[in-house]
C-alpha cells in the first residue's frame, strides 16, 4: 500500500494534465505525497491507441512526480456510476488512503466527465461504510474538490492555485500525450479557438492566474464553504 496526500481520479488519460497537472506538481514541491487514478485506458480514443497512451501516461507520471498511478480499466466512453464500480474505486480509495481527492467537475461535455464526477464523490463516502469490501480497512478522504479548469460555464470557482512556478512542466506532462495533442486545436474540455491546443490552455492558465493575480492557476470547486482562521491574513487584493 503507497500512502498518499492527494489523489487525483480521472476518467482518461491525459484529463488530470490537463486540469490539475500543475497542482499536483505543487502539492509534490510542498512534499506531498500525490497519485492519480485512470478510470479507463482511453481505448475509444479518435487519436492513438489504449497501448500508446499508458506509455504516454508513464512518461507524464514521471514529470508529474506521482508515487503511482493506476488504471481501473472501466469501459472508455461506457463509464457508470453503479455499486460495482463504487465498490472498484473505494478498494484503491482505501489502499491510498488520501486526504484530499481531485474529481472533474460536476458539468462536462464528454460523458465520462459528468459520470467520473458522481462516482468519485460517491466512492469516497463508500470507502468509509465498514460493511462495503470489508476485507479492506475503511478510510473516508477528508474532502473532495472539483477540477474546473476549461469550465467557465459552470460555476464561478472556491479558489485557484497558484501554479505559476510549474507551469512548464505542467506543459511538459502534457506534451507527452503526443498521439493525442500533437498539431490539434481542440481535447477534452478545451473548446478551440482556432489556435494550437497548447496556446489555449496557456491562456487558460493565465486567465486563472489573473483572477488570483498570478502569472497562471488552477481553479477548483467545492461544495462546502471554506473557512478562514484569521481575516487580517486573506490573499489577492480587491484594489
Amino acid at each position: 500500500m503507497t500512502r498518499i496526500d492527494l489523489l487525483a481520479v480521472a476518467a482518461h488519460r491525459d484529463d488530470v494534465e490537463l486540469t490539475c497537472g500543475g497542482t499536483l506538481l505543487k502539492a509534490v514541491q510542498q512534499g506531498h505525497r500525490t497519485a492519480v487514478i485512470d478510470l479507463t485506458e482511453g481505448e475509444m480514443g479518435t487519436r492513438g491507441s489504449a497501448g500508446l497512451r499508458g506509455e504516454e501516461a508513464e512518461r507524464a507520471a514521471a514529470v508529474l512526480g506521482l508515487s503511482a498511478r493506476e488504471t481501473l480499466g472501466l469501459p472508455d466512453a461506457g463509464i457508470a456510476n453503479t455499486p460495482e464500480t463504487r465498490e472498484l474505486l473505494a478498494r484503491a480509495i482505501r489502499r491510498f488512503q488520501p486526504r484530499i481527492v481531485i474529481a472533474p467537475a460536476l458539468e462536462g461535455r464528454h460523458p465520462d466527465h459528468r459520470t467520473t464526477a458522481q462516482l468519485v464523490r460517491d466512492a469516497c463516502f463508500v470507502a468509509g461504510l465498514a460493511k462495503v469490501a470489508p476485507d479492506v480497512p475503511k478510510h473516508r478522504p477528508h474532502k473532495v474538490v472539483h477540477a474546473l479548469t476549461y469550465r467557465q460555464d459552470f460555476v464561478k470557482p472556491t479558489f485557484v492555485v497558484d501554479i505559476s512556478d510549474v507551469f512548464e512542466r505542467k506543459m511538459e506532462a502534457i506534451r507527452c500525450y503526443d498521439s493525442q495533442f500533437s498539431g490539434v486545436t481542440q481535447a477534452g474540455e478545451v473548446y478551440p479557438t482556432g489556435e494550437p491546443l497548447y496556446d489555449v490552455i496557456t491562456h487558460h492558465a493565465a486567465y486563472y492566474g489573473a483572477l488570483i493575480r498570478a502569472r497562471y492557476g488552477e481553479p477548483f470547486f467545492t461544495t462546502e464553504t471554506m473557512k478562514v482562521d484569521d481575516i487580517v491574513s486573506l490573499d489577492v487584493a480587491t484594489f
